[in-house]
């Protein structure tokens, strides 16, 4: 990302995010430029929103949310369907943007696109889908001959905050869920992908929601940082890091959020294990966007037994990757969102090969791009290790019992998913009962999601649940209504 300045008629050229406030594309008093990070050319320009603009924003959501709120279920769903099929006319121009914008390889971003399709319809048929329950009080005396009950309203104004790794469909985990439960909604998306971003709020706006229901701020910290402190916001939403999250935590006091942060990519293969599947899919999630996802393959806990047999294949998978232009189909890895981002992976593995670390393949930095790495040899309080890498790295660290991997991973203070491969019933519900994560993958990598399933971690790697139907009871609150009959 450019240095912020004001906006230079040079660049009227250029593509050009907008704010989104009260239903009205506005401009902003200062632009950045934003970079190819592969080409490393300027291809756009995006506003720096101010605290006004800010404001503004959160006075339409306001203004809005007792209209948002009164639009019925089926009309929400219309709605949202409206934007599926808008998105889907679209999505090669989207995905070419985010390829270009970000650095991811196109074959990823085309399947992010059309993965948003699924998380916006299974919102729309959540929408129709809200429900409450009935709560029976005759089993005691004080409450025989009433009737209860618990409803779901609106939240509110949801204050929704997105990373640049997955910049449309982690957008649309956000605003179609709160869409679908009749909230309003004030977006501020990440400031490496705002072209991107843009033409996907693009898609919410032509598909005719009113205004007012989504606003977009672009920004730094310090104009998300507000948006989460603003008292009119009712709920946050955030997916980012840790450190970011646990700040966002300070600073909301008793109102409610859902925070999907960090993780360092555990997943296990057994002696049992079908090695050969292991090592396949290890590699590929381990380098899938290039790295940069939470739920990345990064630790590898690999039984004595196989451990060898497994690093040589994960190895020659890893050698067999693309490594080149983000737009080229035949890419399999792009670059990292920039190249500062790639530099401290670098620093990372060359600070755990001082420390006795041994690279199996990979290694080496060209700019923003970084090659598939695999490590061996590594000590359990390497940065490397412990903390999330967000580049395309793994390590292999040996076991030979395992409730060494079992402790190792339930003991980190991130607790995302963690996959497990073992042929074992016996194996498979030892881990159910003794690994704390948010989730379990067996005979898959930790990498794997699916988008209707109830997706976050514990610990520093969050609190709450996405996925559409968990994200609208999140963005619900329960009303208990009683009947004196």
């Amino acid at each position: 990302m450019a240095k912020l300045g004001s906006r230079d008629n040079s660049a009227k050229s250029l593509p050009r995010a907008h704010l989104l406030i009260g239903g009205q594309w506005r401009d902003a008093a200062n632009y950045y430029q934003v970079k190819d990070p592969y080409r490393r050319e300027v291809i756009g320009e995006a506003p720096q929103a101010d605290l006004s603009d800010l404001d503004d924003a959160i006075r339409a959501a306001a203004t809005a949310r007792p209209a948002a709120a009164a639009v019925p279920g089926y009309k929400r769903a219309e709605m949202l369907r409206r934007v599926g099929s808008l998105l889907q006319q679209r999505a090669d121009d989207i995905a070419t943007t985010m390829a270009k914008e970000t650095g991811k390889a196109i074959k990823d971003a085309n399947a992010e696109v059309l993965r948003s399709l699924d998380t916006i319809s299974l919102s729309a048929e959540e929408a129709i889908r809200i429900e409450g329950e009935h709560v029976p009080l005759d089993g005691s005396e004080m409450g025989a001959g009433k009737l209860a009950i618990l409803m779901r309203f609106p939240v509110g104004v949801v204050g929704a905050i997105t990373p640049f790794n997955a910049p449309v469909n982690l957008m649309c985990h956000k605003l179609a869920p709160a869409i679908a439960a009749g909230n309003t909604v004030v977006l501020k998306p990440p400031p490496q992908a705002p072209l991107t971003v843009h033409k996907a709020v693009e898609v919410f706006v032509d598909a005719g929601l009113p205004s007012g229901f989504i606003n977009v701020v672009y920004g730094g910290r310090n104009i998300g940082q507000a948006l989460v402190r603003d008292p009119r916001v009712d709920f946050v939403s955030f997916t980012g890091s840790t450190h970011a999250g646990r700040d966002i935590a300070a600073s909301i006091g008793l109102r409610r959020a859902a925070l999907e942060l960090g993780g360092n990519g555990p997943t296990i293969v057994h002696l049992d294990a079908d090695v050969s599947a292991a090592a396949a899919a290890c590699a590929r999630s381990a380098t899938r966007l290039a790295g940069q996802s939470c739920l990345s393959v990064q630790n590898i806990f690999v039984h004595s037994g196989v451990k060898d047999r497994f690093v040589e294949e994960m190895a020659t998978h890893l050698r067999k990757l693309r490594v080149g232009d983000p737009l080229e189909q035949t890419t399999d890895v792009g670059t990292l969102i920039d190249e500062e981002a790639a530099k401290r992976v670098e620093l990372w593995v060359n600070e755990a090969v001082v420390a006795g670390a041994q690279i199996v393949t990979g290694g080496q930095r060209n700019v923003a791009q970084m090659q598939p790495t695999l490590l061996v040899n590594v000590k359990p309080d390497m940065t490397i290790v412990c903390e999330e890498v967000f580049g395309p790295i793994a390590s292999v660290i040996s076991y030979e019992n395992i409730a060494e991997a079992f402790e190792f991973v339930s003991a980190s203070k991130y607790a995302l998913h963690c996959g497990l491969f073992t042929r074992s019933n016996e194996i498979t519900f030892r881990a159910i009962r003794e690994i704390r994560t948010g989730g379990l993958i067996v005979n898959g990598t930790c990498t794997w999601r699916t988008d209707q399933l109830a997706y976050g971690g514990i610990r520093a790697s969050g609190v709450g649940r996405e996925g559409p139907r968990y994200a609208i009871r999140e963005m619900t609150d329960q009303k208990l209504v009683v009947f004196n009959l």
